[in-house]
């Protein structure tokens, strides 16, 4: 079986892709150090694929290490690379911190991946790469606009090292802007699991329904939209992480007309945060408690994607809705709560 290195394994995106790969006939390894995820989300992709996944409490920023286990696994001939901080309101508390931890893991990754001379290399991207963009759907020739967090940043310039470097070594490389992850693998075994309070629009919903979170706040209401509040595109976990595997594959059978090409991984449709939440009360039968509050630093006003590239060069296509993403993502949170003390620990983690 060919052998793909994840960083980032025992993340939300990671676990679910690992999932997707080992299902599709591929050997996995993982590097992750938990340091902004939970094992649990491995254990638990071991658990729907019945087989053990090994796992490396590696630092990326550190080379020495991510050199061995590269040196230890000679036989990988693809990364995915998962591995960064990811919330756009830490990102402008603490740029810093972003810019050293989500730019240095990758360059050392690079360095490896030339040192071993790996064919395959797909980085996790993001749609913050395309600011605030003048015209909605976005597509893969829009002209990015500057970036409106120092996270965005961060998904700017990897995209930047990935291209110049596979310009002078033998990899090749694509490039996925996910817009908004969102839901729970369909067994329900595994799903987002935000280390303290989450960033992310449907997490929030989900605890404050649950009871975690007391109440949870819109971040603005009189942005230029039909409701008020920002528009974003919410993709299902399970068809995110299919990509990653039609995306090697893509790369693996010489499909690529370039050495490092670009693909947005988005349903296509525009949802605003009101709309999301009353399509959660409508799957759910919960009423939820929410505020509206003042805008969010960092927040873009509105984006959606043009999928039709993923969709006519890796023959991708969502399968699952905005409702499935809900009911899956509520079904999730329904099961973390029967693991108490899996529950006490987040709860902690809260206040």
């Amino acid at each position: 079986m060919k052998k793909i290195l994840v960083t980032g394994g025992c993340g939300y995106i990671g676990s679910h892709t690992i999932v997707d790969l080992v299902q599709n006939g591929f050997d996995v390894v993982s590097v992750d150090n938990n340091s902004r995820s939970n094992q649990r989300l491995l254990e638990g992709a071991e658990k729907i694929l019945n087989r053990k996944i090994r796992n490396y409490k590696v630092d990326l920023c550190n080379y020495d290490e991510t050199f061995a286990v590269f040196q230890e696994n000679p036989d990988i001939i693809g990364v995915i690379h998962f591995a960064a901080y990811k919330a756009v309101g830490e990102s402008v508390e603490k740029p810093l911190m972003y810019f050293e931890n989500n730019l240095m893991s990758l360059i050392n990754l690079m360095k490896c991946v030339q040192e071993f001379h790996i064919p395959h290399f797909v980085f996790s991207s993001s749609c913050t790469v395309y600011g605030n963009p003048d015209t909605v759907p976005v597509t893969e020739l829009t002209t990015p606009k500057p970036a409106e967090s120092p996270y965005g940043y961060t998904k700017q310039m990897g995209e930047q090292i990935v291209s110049e470097t596979v310009k002078s070594i033998d990899t090749n490389a694509i490039l996925l802007r996910y817009f908004n992850p969102a839901g729970a693998h369909p067994s329900c075994i595994i799903g987002e699991l935000p280390i303290g309070r989450p960033q992310n629009l449907v997490p929030a919903i989900t605890q404050t329904a649950i009871g975690k979170l007391p109440q949870m706040t819109v971040y603005g209401d009189d942005y230029d939209t039909r409701d008020g509040s920002c528009i974003r595109d919410f993709i299902h976990i399970s068809d995110l992480a299919h990509a990653h595997t039609l995306a090697l594959n893509y790369l693996i059978e010489g499909k690529n007309f370039t050495r490092c090409e670009v693909f947005n991984l988005g349903s296509g449709n525009g949802v605003s945060v009101l709309e999301a939440i009353h399509a959660f009360e409508k799957i759910s039968g919960q009423k939820l408690n929410y505020k509206i509050g003042p805008r969010r630093q960092g927040d873009v006003v509105s984006t959606y994607a043009n999928n039709d590239k993923a969709r006519n060069f890796l023959g991708w296509a969502p399968q699952y809705s905005l409702d499935d993403m809900m009911q899956t993502a509520w079904q999730w949170e329904v099961q973390l709560k029967k693991d108490e003390s899996l529950y006490s620990s987040q709860n902690s983690d809260l206040n």
